[in-house]
């Protein structure tokens, strides 16, 4: 009987295949108390079973096939940096000699431990890091049976869409990657995880469907079963019956037809039909995503998030540390441009740096966060911006401060990168004499006086995520709000377009860089608002290339002029499903 699940699509794309779960987290933990004379032993027995993942991770890093996510490299490290934590393998061996404790049991207990003090925390990045500890106890497990590589087993013709708890970056790598006789998986679905988990975010960076927080699923779903994976709408059809099996082939190869058409457009200029340059930027958080950026022909790096080289981490990462990521970055871009946000810690993202915590702040969203934060702390600021100055000598690199919200942060600012400039001068290190300085518009309070910024700034950088957070007080990071989290609500529609005519007004350009900006179904509505300047995930650059080569500005001009006039965003949905081109409505 043909029955769907629904979940958080994370991944575009439809595929077909069949069952192949992996019930990891339902295994039996047997608890078995350990005399005093076998403690030492068992002690041994969990060291040897950590020492036989970190080969096997080692061996993983060493073998990364050169197509596989730059994100999983990073995500590799951090796992291994977890198997040397005296969190998890001292306590868990304490557990042993304490308390008498199998090796298994230990580690559990320890793991769901940990995993209880991750729940508690507000930062919603660190809340999904629960699910790293978890993958790698769950390695740690599969060695103390015994049980070292995951091979897929052969089904038929069609390929496993694996069924799972939750997916470890190193399992999606074998997989996908690395099966030895064995399909690839054409797909992914988890009942834990979200927007930010590990599974999402390789999920999209590698193309590949995935649907995550579908509960139930391990329940409901067999191996062998039937089923089609739909990862932008969050659908799972199990056992389809023909005529729906056959609408979904008919998807998949208009899909495949849609990714070479994309791939044609790489070499393309983003114009509009009536000749408006657009253009299209890439966000990038490591300076090895630059390589993804250059491979959809982006303009440049819209936003390199700098503060993920700050995360996860004991110290913060020095001058010299910081400039060679930064230097990375600019030469792989090969002369287009690269904007460097300075470090925007705080509400989601917070340092693990023991003197440089944030704890007790009772609301981080509202709290010492971003140029805050750079302001508050001018000896480390000062380290990053010489950084940042240094490796600008490499190639064009612009400067971006976050949650700017007054003049004088601006000015504060400023004056730390002169002293930054000083200091390099006396070094006698060389410095380029214009790096621009731009500032993120997404507080309502900078949107609102942007007359009073466009005299002290280079440039402007619509953060869409934080404004429309800030405009609805609506904490994107809680669940029990997310509904009202609206990116077409009219006020934050009404900022964007204000702040891009102020803007265009005082002759300083502005580019959205939040998530509304890597939209295909937003890119007319916001050309006709008067953007020229797009930056996204390097991923949705073709789509929004695409959308965008469709459109004509005047005709986006008139849908912007609709959209603003109206108040209520159930209207302004129906009106750009409307205004989607014809071409992209059928590819859809």
């Amino acid at each position: 009987m043909t029955f769907a699940l629904y979940g958080n699509g994370v991944s575009r794309g439809v595929t077909i295949g069949r069952v192949l779960c992996i019930d990891d987290a339902h295994d039996d933990i047997t608890h078995s108390p350990v005399s005093s004379a076998e403690r030492g032993a068992e002690a041994e027995r969990l060291r040897s079973a950590f020492e036989t993942v970190r080969e096997d991770f080692q061996h993983l890093r060493l073998h990364v096939p050169s197509k596989a996510p730059n994100e999983l490299r990073a995500i590799l490290e951090v796992h291994m940096m977890l198997l040397d934590d005296p969190a998890l393998i001292d306590a868990a061996v304490g557990l042993i000699e304490t308390r008498g404790m199998n090796a298994e049991w230990a580690l559990v207990e320890t793991a769901d431990l940990l995993a209880e003090q991750f729940d508690r925390m507000d930062d919603p990045y660190l809340r999904e890091r629960k699910h790293d500890v978890l993958q790698v106890v769950a390695r740690v497990r599969k060695a103390l049976a015994g049980h070292r590589r995951i091979t897929a087993p052969p089904l038929d013709d069609l390929p496993p869409i694996v069924i799972a708890r939750d997916v470890a970056p190193a399992d999606m790598i074998e997989y996908r990657h690395m099966a030895e006789g064995a399909q690839k998986a054409a797909g992914f679905i988890t009942e834990a995880g979200g927007q930010t988990s590990h599974t999402a975010i390789l999920a999209r960076s590698m193309g590949v469907p995935a649907v995550v927080g579908v509960r139930g699923a391990l329940d409901r779903l067999v191996d062998g079963d039937l089923i089609v994976i739909d990862g932008e709408q969050g659908v799972i059809v199990v056992q389809p019956d023909r005529q729906v099996l056959d609408w979904y082939r008919a998807r998949v190869l208009r899909q495949s037809d849609e990714k070479a058409a994309l791939g044609a457009l790489r070499s393309r200029a983003c114009v509009t039909i009536d000749g408006r340059l657009i253009e299209l930027h890439a966000n990038i958080e490591l300076p090895e995503d630059a390589i993804a950026a250059i491979n959809v022909n982006a303009s440049g790096v819209g936003l390199f998030r700098s503060e993920f080289l700050f995360l996860d981490r004991d110290e913060l990462p020095d001058e010299d540390e910081q400039f060679d990521a930064y230097r990375r970055a600019v030469s792989a871009m090969g002369g287009r441009p690269v904007t460097i946000r300075t470090i925007d810690i705080g509400a989601d993202k917070m340092l693990r740096v023991p003197d440089k915590r944030m704890d007790g702040t009772e609301n981080p969203a509202l709290g010492l966060r971003a140029i805050r934060y750079s302001l508050a702390e001018p000896k480390m600021f000062r380290a990053q911006l010489r950084a940042i100055l240094r490796a600008a000598v490499y190639g064009p690199v612009r400067i971006l401060l976050p949650m700017i919200s007054s003049v004088r942060e601006v000015e504060a600012a400023r004056e730390q990168i002169v002293r930054a400039r000083a200091e390099l001068t006396q070094r006698g290190q060389p410095v380029p004499d214009d790096v621009p300085v731009g500032g993120m518009i997404e507080i309502p309070a900078a949107a609102v006086a942007l007359r009073a910024f466009t005299p002290v700034l280079d440039f402007l950088s619509i953060g869409t995520n934080d404004l429309i957070q800030y405009t609805l007080a609506i904490d994107r990071a809680d669940a029990t709000v997310a509904d009202y989290y609206d990116p077409l609500h009219p006020a934050v529609l009404a900022l964007i377009a204000r702040t891009i005519e102020e803007g265009e007004r005082a002759g300083v350009s502005v580019s959205v860089c939040g998530e509304m900006a890597g939209d295909p179904l937003l890119a007319p509505l916001l050309l006709g608002m008067g953007l020229r300047n797009f930056s996204m995930h390097p991923a949705q650059i073709p789509y929004v290339k695409q959308a965008l080569l469709a459109c004509r500005h005047d005709e986006a001009r008139q849908l912007a002029d609709a959209v603003l006039a109206e108040n209520d965003s159930r209207v302004i949905r129906s009106l750009l499903a409307a205004a989607r081109p014809a071409a992209l409505r059928a590819a859809a």
